[in-house]
């Protein structure tokens, strides 16, 4: 007999151009947490396009951002979610019209307009972040397990 899956936690990462570091984290989250996270992104001043260098990064560890695009932050995203990573720069209790016990401030640098090298290692301290939040996550939901 098996247990009923734990819900996903809907995870919103929001940084400025939703270009670089809030596309990073959702795809990230999508490639390494997908059995806790519901991942989606926006940003506060949405750029249209996600930056060549941020697909370029996480291609590097095999993973895709295919069906991600720019989008604006919208009020319904914010209430929709569970959780929002705020990588803005600014304290999210300014930011959001949601309950501050939602909203986690992460100080991500902003990669937009630097090299590869630049990208890569914001990549990885996102991906750090990620797995933390996840593993964080799954103590609090741990997985099902079958009854033997």
């Amino acid at each position: 007999m098996r247990r009923k899956a734990p819900k996903k936690t809907k995870v919103l990462f929001v940084c400025i151009g939703n270009s670089c570091r809030s596309p990073m984290a959702e795809a990230l989250a999508r490639h390494l947490a997908a059995d806790v996270i519901e991942a989606s992104s926006a940003g506060t001043a949405a750029l249209g396009m996600i930056a060549k260098l941020t697909a370029a990064a996480l291609a590097e560890r095999g993973v895709r951002i295919d069906g991600q695009y720019s989008k604006q932050l919208q009020a319904q995203d914010c209430a929709a979610a569970d959780l929002i990573i705020n990588m803005t720069g600014m304290p999210g209790k300014t930011l959001f019209d949601a309950d501050q016990m939602k909203v986690e401030d992460w100080d991500v640098e902003d990669p937009y307009g630097s090299d590869l090298e630049v990208y890569q290692r914001i990549r990885d301290d996102i991906e750090e972040r990620v797995g933390k939040l996840a593993k964080r996550l799954r103590q609090n939901h741990p997985a099902p397990r079958e009854a033997e």
